[in-house]
């Protein structure tokens, strides 16, 4: 199934969009990982667009949406700014939300915070923002507020050819080829001497401010969403089983199922996620 490109205007910036299925079926937003796109969801869309009506946002700074303007920076808390008008732009009162990794993370808040506009809530590797003990936090005010400092555009690598973006992308995340693919084909743009990488590099910069597990697991207890999180059976170092288990105990209807896979299941082998979703119901 052939995506549609969308272009979603916003107040302060454009987003670019991949949309699947009909438009009449029940909308679900969806909201990639940190340095991914619209793309991420490219090989699981079309399964789920058997019963919903898939729109996949690059958020700022990423894939084919605007930066944000110079003397801004990327904070998570801000993205859901980008969900709220993203489903303004497409006339949605109410819909279904799936986000991957960071896209998790700001869907989680997002539920948290309108819990009246979402129908259910559907997270692939996440259940939440990171966290940090009240003792780092100066550790991190002083890193973050460093690097914002010390920022100074640069140059991003050129490559003379997609394939050789595309092996970095693979070196970098252990990503299959083809998925991989996928990601860098939307994360790239055509400059002098080849092509370079499409997202702001201030996206790699540390940010200043986290919250604490008790803030997050206080507003994981505002979610009132039927909700479902996918993980891969192959751990990621930061969902450990113990900090999932705690935060699942949160959220009065979720459900928690691991999947054979890595980080990206979703793109790498999309059927067994797919399945899940379009199975899941909630508590009904």
């Amino acid at each position: 199934m052939t995506p549609r490109e969308l272009e979603l205007p916003l107040p302060h910036l454009k987003l670019a969009a991949l949309a699947w299925g009909d438009p009449a079926r029940p909308p679900l937003l969806a909201v990639h990982g940190w340095l991914d796109n619209a793309a991420s969801f490219a090989t699981l869309a079309p399964l789920l667009a058997e019963r919903f009506h898939v729109v996949a946002i690059d958020l700022p700074g990423h894939g084919r949406s605007d930066h944000r303007p110079p003397g801004a920076w990327y904070h998570y808390l801000d993205y859901t700014d980008e969900v709220h008008g993203a489903a303004a732009a497409l006339g949605w009162d109410r819909f279904s939300l799936l986000g991957h990794s960071l896209g998790g993370a700001v869907a989680c808040v997002f539920a948290a915070v309108h819990p009246a506009q979402i129908e259910r809530l559907l997270l692939v590797e996440s259940l939440g923002p990171l966290t940090a003990p009240p003792e780092q936090a100066l550790e991190h005010l002083r890193r973050g507020f460093g690097q914002r400092e010390a920022f100074r555009e640069k140059s991003l690598r050129v490559f003379a050819a997609i394939e050789e973006a595309v092996e970095a992308r693979v070196a970098a995340s252990g990503l299959s080829e083809p998925a991989a693919r996928l990601l860098v084909e939307r994360g790239l743009r055509r400059v002098d001497g080849g092509w370079s990488w499409s997202s702001d590099p201030r996206l790699t910069l540390a940010t200043p401010l986290r919250f604490v597990e008790a803030q997050i697991q206080a507003m994981l207890r505002g979610i009132e969403a039927p909700s479902l999180v996918v993980l891969a059976e192959t751990e990621t170092p930061y969902l450990p089983r113990t900090l999932i288990d705690a935060r699942a105990a949160c959220v009065h209807d979720l459900r928690v199922l691991r999947l054979p896979g890595r980080h990206h299941l979703h793109l790498e082998d999309p059927a067994p996620t797919a399945r899940a979703m379009l199975d899941f119901r909630g508590g009904i």
